[in-house]
């Protein structure tokens, strides 16, 4: 009955987002206000970065929604597109954060603060607990869509923190070492750069609609021509659709008594064989051995 439970939540991202959103904008009242009324920069500064994952699941969220807008007049894709830029976004804020925390902690490093490090780790055991629980909503999905793979890296990301507050929040609490309120801090700082560096080169490569990471040119190439009837493909260019969908165009070519009644079935042939390789949206030219290509464009 539980593992049911929680494939049930796993599998519906619309419902992890609005749980993951609620349950971190609750805890990050609590993470605030406790940081000021304790003096801890360890807790503002995580009450900051999970205020950050409120947002970009919110971004997220939205980007999920729009990705289901119809295609129309206008944008002939519909607003799938909308998925790439949000999880760009995402980085971007993320990037934002970082900077903020850093120059805090370097202001506050020159006069550490007295602190309770009993009640800051208390505080952020709370946060390991539910960072964990919302990361979990995210995990089974987070391969599919680059959204996803965002809110769970930043919700894993923001656990990891939290256990790092926790043990600061011991220490000082034995040792009255208030300068590791500061380090941590800064710790904060370099966890959060190395969960989003990736999250914002694979944003923007599907932005600038470079090739989606796990996809091998090479690999599509033989996939091609692993069909007897094609003699060579070339102007192959592959591009991200959404988070979660991509698309190619390709010139292949056939001999030139290639019969004009099996074209349809070699493309459906070829179709399958992509879709394999994740490319789901796929425009084929078809052209004969004996004649000049129609695009010199590369």
């Amino acid at each position: 009955m539980p593992s049911t439970w929680f494939r049930r939540w796993t599998v519906s991202s619309s419902n992890a987002f609005i749980i993951g959103i609620v349950l971190n904008l609750v805890f990050v009242i609590i993470e605030f206000g406790s940081g000021f009324f304790l003096n801890s920069l360890a807790l503002i500064s995580d009450a900051g970065h999970n205020l950050s994952d409120v947002a970009s699941l919110a971004l997220a969220m939205v980007a999920f929604r729009l990705a289901k807008v119809k295609p129309n007049q206008t944008f002939t894709y519909g607003l799938r597109k909308s998925t790439i830029l949000i999880s760009l976004l995402n980085a971007v804020i993320l990037l934002i954060v970082i900077g903020a925390i850093a120059w805090e902690s370097i202001a506050r490093m020159k006069e550490p603060q007295p602190i309770q490090g009993d009640y800051m780790a208390l505080v952020a055991g709370i946060g390991i607990v539910i960072n964990t629980v919302t990361a979990l909503l995210f995990f089974k999905n987070r391969e599919k869509d680059l959204n996803i793979k965002g809110a769970f890296l930043h919700l894993a990301a923001d656990a990891v923190v939290s256990l790092g507050v926790v043990v600061a929040g011991v220490v000082i609490g034995f040792t009255a070492w208030y300068w590791l309120d500061t380090a941590v801090s800064f710790a904060i700082v370099i966890v959060i750069l190395i969960s989003t560096w990736g999250l914002l080169r694979d944003s923007t490569i599907l932005a600038l609609d470079g090739v989606p990471r796990g996809i091998d040119l090479e690999k599509v190439k033989i996939a091609i021509l692993s069909s007897k009837e094609i003699k060579d493909v070339h102007h192959i260019h592959v591009w991200a659709m959404s988070t979660t969908e991509n698309a190619m165009t390709a010139h292949i070519v056939v001999a030139n008594d290639f019969p004009l009644s099996s074209f349809e079935p070699l493309k459906a042939e070829v179709h399958k064989a992509l879709l394999d390789l994740d490319i789901q949206h796929a425009t084929l030219e078809i052209e004969l051995a004996g004649e000049p290509c129609a695009t010199s464009f590369m």
